[in-house]
């Protein structure tokens, strides 16, 4: 059921941005209560309110079902991979840039 599948997608984007329910209905500007009924009564939410959940988890609507670039689970990856690949994603450019420089420093020879 497409309720089952949005549970576990807000679910999967939340542990992976780090962002706890209750933050993400605030940063939604949700009723913790709504974000519940949709996660644990399986209530369909409407088109708007996903727009507000994506907004919640910084993320368009499209990248929200888009499974390629947010993957429910990389089994080729270790969970520490996934961490630190989610962790760049979410930077500016001139803090990927950073940390881009940072890491090749670290890989001189």
């Amino acid at each position: 059921m497409i309720e089952d599948k949005i549970v576990e997608r807000i679910q999967e984007l939340c542990s992976k941005k780090h962002i706890s329910l209750y933050r993400l209905a605030k940063n939604a500007e949700l009723p913790y209560s709504s974000l519940n009924n949709i996660l644990h009564r399986r209530t369909c939410p409407t088109v708007n309110t996903l727009e507000r959940l994506c907004k919640g988890l910084n993320v368009s609507l499209s990248e929200f079902f888009n499974f390629e670039i947010y993957p429910i689970r990389n089994e080729e990856l270790t969970t520490e991979e996934e961490d630190f690949i989610n962790r760049y994603r979410n930077l500016s450019n001139r803090k990927k840039e950073l940390l881009n420089a940072y890491l090749d420093g670290l890989n001189e020879k």
